[in-house]
């Protein structure tokens, strides 16, 4: 790949795990910090770079997360960090609603230029995932003068309000939050390794939530179907091929704004710029954030020039949407990924974990489903020799692999699956080293 680290590339652990600095920190958090908020970690960062994170105790861990599929380009990515630093030494701040500038057009020139389709485009910036997403269903009603807005089952698409509706999985995300925003409605996922009937296509399962949503609500009371190409949190699920296609066809027909929220699955995550890319499909409106500004705050929108400027001067915005240095590190994040073809090597790291995995699938009897695309893939566990899910499994997985410093994340309607994000600059010699202690932790599990 031509990338040089900061940080030697090599996993150790130093005695005690957790150390005395991290329970040090964990008894300070205690006081300090509101117990709503979890992490996954029991230790505390002191620097990363690369596939590699140093606690404060000199623990040396292979990341397997990516801070949920941001850091693609590594958590000190020299080229961003010397972006940033340039651009907070020159204004951190105006408020492009009060003063704009350069980059924030720059940006939204560049997300016309990768996103799918060859139609006039504009974009919009804000600053995480869930503003993104609302303010996606805000252009569409607008555009639509429609209200009722479709999402699927095990989607996740964020935490505020409106966006908890949208997201299919109550705890920890819904539950004692409401009441959520009205018209939400809920339609079939395809699921190919949870199909009751295991022959059904991806089209046969786009038209049964057609003939849900034609029951249910009208497709002409329909603003927007907002799905995320390859399911995140929910599990990794990816649509049986036709589902999505068959999907925004109909939309078109009904005049549905089609939104592929990409959120997770875009910026080389999934083997292409978007995963919507791989589809071959061309939404109206496109939801960014994670991996576009190198672990900076930044999310938006980008999509068809008509929608967007449906909405009045004034109706889209927000204090630090599109802050300048976000917008620098996102400039300088794209380039990179362009310099180095960080989708290829998504889908290197694809093949490697495929050809890994499915090895080990035929080996034990509790994996129970290996899927993914590009560098955004996952083991589904099962009880050994069907397919009831096993959360407990899966728990204990992911704390084998961290206790050998291995950090890997779990998701899942069900909580029984785990998702590797390594970031898309991991050499290959660490990833094939993360990939045998995980290989070991599943196999002392079954």
């Amino acid at each position: 790949m031509g990338i040089t680290y900061r940080i030697e590339q090599k996993r150790h652990i130093n005695g005690a795990f957790p150390g005395p600095k991290s329970v040090e920190l964990a008894a300070r958090r205690t006081n300090a910090v509101a117990l709503g908020v979890a992490s996954a970690m029991p230790v505390y960062v002191a620097d990363a770079d690369g596939g590699i994170i140093v606690d404060v105790d000199g623990n040396a861990i292979i990341d397997l997360g990516s801070g949920i599929a941001v850091t693609s380009v590594g958590a000190s990515n020299e080229k961003v960090a010397a972006a940033v630093a340039a651009q907070a030494a020159r204004f951190t701040h105006t408020c492009f609603m009060v003063t704009p500038y350069e980059g924030y057009v720059e940006l939204a020139e560049k997300l016309a230029e990768i996103s799918p389709g060859t139609h006039a485009k504009k974009a919009v910036f804000f600053n995480s995932g869930s503003e993104a997403v609302e303010n996606a269903i805000k252009v569409a009603r607008v555009a639509t003068g429609r209200t009722a807005v479709v999402a699927f089952d095990h989607a996740y698409h964020g935490r505020t309000n409106l966006t908890m509706g949208l997201t299919a999985k109550a705890a920890p995300y819904k539950r004692g939050f409401g009441p959520l925003a009205s018209e939400i409605y809920r339609m079939p996922m395809s699921y190919p390794f949870r199909e009751e009937n295991p022959n059904i296509s991806g089209k046969e399962a786009a038209e049964r939530a057609i003939l849900a949503m034609e029951k249910q609500i009208g497709g002409d009371q329909i603003a927007a179907i907002i799905i995320e190409p390859i399911q995140g949190e929910g599990g990794f699920i990816v649509p049986a091929e036709g589902f999505l296609p068959r999907l925004a066809e109909w939309a078109r027909e009904q005049g549905i704004v089609f939104v592929a929220d990409e959120v997770q699955a875009g910026f080389c995550r999934a083997g292409a710029w978007f995963a919507s890319d791989i589809e071959g499909i061309v939404p109206d409106i496109i939801t960014v954030a994670k991996g576009i500004a190198g672990g900076m705050p930044l999310s938006g929108i980008v999509g068809r020039a008509d929608l967007l400027d449906s909405v009045h001067p004034g109706g889209l915005g927000g204090t630090y949407g599109g802050n300048p240095v976000a917008v620098a590190a996102a400039l300088e994040t794209i380039r990179y990924m362009e310099e180095h073809d960080l989708a290829s090597r998504a889908r290197e790291i694809e093949e490697q974990f495929f050809t890994r995995m499915r090895k080990l699938q035929s080996e034990v009897s509790v994996i129970g489903d290996v899927r993914g695309r590009g560098a955004m893939v996952a083991i589904e566990l099962v009880k050994a020799g069907g397919t009831e899910p096993d959360a407990e499994i899966t728990k204990k997985i992911a704390a084998d692999c961290l206790a050998e410093g291995v950090l890997i994340l779990t998701c899942g309607t069900y909580g029984n699956v785990i998702r590797l994000l390594p970031p898309l600059v991991i050499g290959d010699e660490l990833l094939a080293e993360a990939f045998e202690v995980l290989e070991k932790a599943i196999r002392a599990n079954v």
